[in-house]
Parts: structure tokens; sequence; C-alpha cells
């Protein structure tokens, strides 16, 4: 069984460009049955908050120092990007957030045998349909529409559990030197950074099966 493990962020436009890319090179890959894809927490901004009223492209302007119309042609080459990997993303209506809950349910989805629907129902909510990703009632409501019990995950996302598992992934990360998103390891061999084009991920998979060890790509 080959292990995939995918450090990513569920606000981070590169991470769902990636997660799409390298499906795409799964379909492709004959060994494709005995890949096993582990998701791992990531915060691109730990101490982000929800400002109601905020757009991405005011944020993105105060955090660069740019014009809102920088921004927003920065953000049209991010969708432009993502519609080539077959995704409409709606950033004009997505905004800053935490997604330390949302990292805490992909978690308690694991557990279920759920984490890659999970990691999908949450990426599309927040970069398709603008939804609010670091409001606890979303993320209950969206643990419902891919089979876990709206219930079971607000009573989670309530208390603290898997607070631990996140910060776990988090420390393996930065001791692996993982700084940048999406961040893909191949049986702790092969290293692929950034939203690469399905073909690159085909090679690292191909070149897994064969045992052979490749630089890592460190490019977006």
């Amino acid at each position: 069984m080959m292990k995939v493990e995918i450090w990513s962020d569920l606000v981070c436009p590169f991470c769902y460009i990636g997660k799409r890319n390298f499906e795409s090179a799964l379909a492709r890959f004959a060994k494709r049955d005995d890949v096993k894809i582990i998701w791992k927490s990531f915060e691109l901004d730990p101490d982000a908050i929800h400002e109601p009223g905020v757009s991405v492209h005011e944020m993105l302007a105060a955090k660069y120092g740019q014009s809102v119309e920088w921004a927003k042609r920065a953000t049209a080459q991010v969708a432009a990007t993502a519609e080539r990997a077959g995704l409409k993303f709606a950033i004009d209506r997505t905004g800053p957030t935490n997604t330390f809950d949302a990292h805490r349910l992909v978690h308690l989805a694991a557990t279920r045998g759920l984490q890659g629907e999970a990691e999908e129902r949450i990426f599309s909510a927040y970069f398709t349909e603008g939804k609010q990703i670091g409001d606890k009632a979303v993320l209950a409501k969206l643990a419902g529409e891919i089979g876990i019990p709206s219930g079971e995950a607000a009573k989670l996302l309530d208390g603290n559990g898997f607070s631990k598992e996140v910060r776990d992934d988090e420390e393996e990360g930065r001791r692996m030197g993982i700084n940048a998103v999406p961040t893909f390891i191949i049986d702790r061999k092969h290293k692929i950074t950034g939203a690469q084009p399905p073909d690159v991920f085909l090679n690292a998979l191909d070149a897994a099966v064969k045992g052979k060890e490749e630089k890592p790509v460190n490019q977006r």
C-alpha cells in the first residue's frame, strides 16, 4: 500500500487546485487502488478571525500593502487556474476566517473513513459557495451532508475534541520542513510542493512504485 500524506489548509486555493490535479493523476495511475491518502492539518494563519463585511480582496490588499484592484486581479488569476483544473471558484463571496475547527472536523471524519469527503465538502463550501467555514453551525451542517450526524459534529465543535491531533499534524509538518501548502509526501520519500500539473503527480507516483528517489518539486 502506497501512502500519500497531504498537508493543506482549507482556505488555501492552491490546496484545492492541487487536490484536483492530484486526483486527475491518480485516475490515470495503474495502481490507484493501492494508494492510501491521509490529509494533514496546516493553518496558513492560525490567528485569522472572521471579519464580517471584509472581503478576501480587502484582506489580501491589507496583507500585501497593495490596492483592492491589485487583489482582484490576483484572485482572478487564481480563479482562472482553478477553472483549468475543473473548479469554479466564487472568490468574490469568500472572506477571511479561521480554519482550526474545520480541521478538527476533518479529523472526526477520519474516524468514520470520511476524511476525503470532509476535505472536499469543506473546500467546495468555501471556494465555490462562499460559506463561512469558520462558523461551527455551518461546519455541523456540512458534516451532516457527508454522513456524520450534525448533532455529533456540533457537540465535538463546542468542545476541544481533536485539537491535539490538529496541533500534532502541524508540529509534524514543521519537523519535516513543511512551510508551504499544499505539500504531498509519498511514502516519506517523494515530496511535491504546490498545485502542480497532473503529470508531475503521476510521474512521482510512478517513481514511487519503481523505488526511485526524486528531488522535491518546489515550484507552484
